[in-house]
């Protein structure tokens, strides 16, 4: 199953907050800007389909196909935004232009640029 670019950014999020703490419904929302209705209803959605688990007091943990997504794309984030700033974009903008770009690059594109960068 493809896994939407939106469901790809909450579990990063998730993933970012967890590395802090617990992680709740409200933090995601404050992360990421959104309403906290619209972040309960995707939240639910993800642990529909076993991405996250939600304890009885709405602690939100990865689980193992969760993380290892998040984990993916939060290693594309950061690479990216090193490249970018390498060659010379703004901290802020790379940060920015990282986020969009690492959900539609594909991985052999991804690990030319991951072994670019380690030659440096």
């Amino acid at each position: 199953m493809k896994i939407r670019e939106s469901a790809e950014m909450y579990l990063e999020t998730i993933l970012v907050l967890s590395k802090k703490g617990d992680v709740h419904s409200i933090d995601i929302a404050r992360a990421m800007n959104f309403s906290r209705p619209s972040v309960s209803v995707t939240v639910h959605n993800l642990e529909k389909e076993k991405y996250i688990q939600i304890s009885e007091n709405g602690h939100i943990t990865l689980l193992d196909k969760g993380r290892e997504i998040a984990e993916r794309i939060y290693e594309r984030h950061t690479v990216l935004t090193e490249l970018l700033i390498q060659i010379g974009v703004p901290e802020d903008i790379a940060e920015e232009d990282a986020c969009k770009i690492e959900h539609d690059l594909s991985t052999t594109t991804f690990d030319c640029i991951k072994k670019a960068i380690s030659k440096k």
